[in-house]
């Protein structure tokens, strides 16, 4: 189907399609005419989307970026980096760390008793 009857079908506009696709959130498939089709796949795709968006109360844009962060390392790293400045996340615990505390507390008992 075209891209007017996908949108009508989805309860939304042609052009919030076509943001959305530009946002990457479509699977990029095309006719020979460069016209966008949609099927099944896609109605689906942008449905469960837009379950994202409101069950987690975020936009388009703010998924798309989610996706990236998933996709890319390096864009997954920043956020990571970003998250531990600002104290939004934790620093992993390494094994040896543990490990590390681990043998210290043993020890400290050992000389204290």
């Amino acid at each position: 189907m075209r891209i007017t009857e996908a949108a009508g079908k989805l309860g939304m506009s042609p052009r919030m399609l076509r943001y959305r696709e530009a946002l990457g959130l479509l699977p990029p498939v095309r006719n020979q005419g460069a016209h966008r089709r949609f099927g099944p796949d896609e109605l689906s795709a942008v449905a469960q989307s837009l379950e994202l968006e409101k069950r987690f109360d975020i936009s388009p844009a703010e998924l798309a970026f989610a996706l990236r962060a998933l996709s890319e390392p390096a864009v997954a790293q920043a956020v990571r980096d970003l998250g531990l400045r600002i104290g939004r996340l934790q620093a992993p615990r390494r094994a040896l760390d543990f490990e590390k505390e681990k043998a210290l507390r043993l020890l400290q008992r050992r000389t204290q008793g």
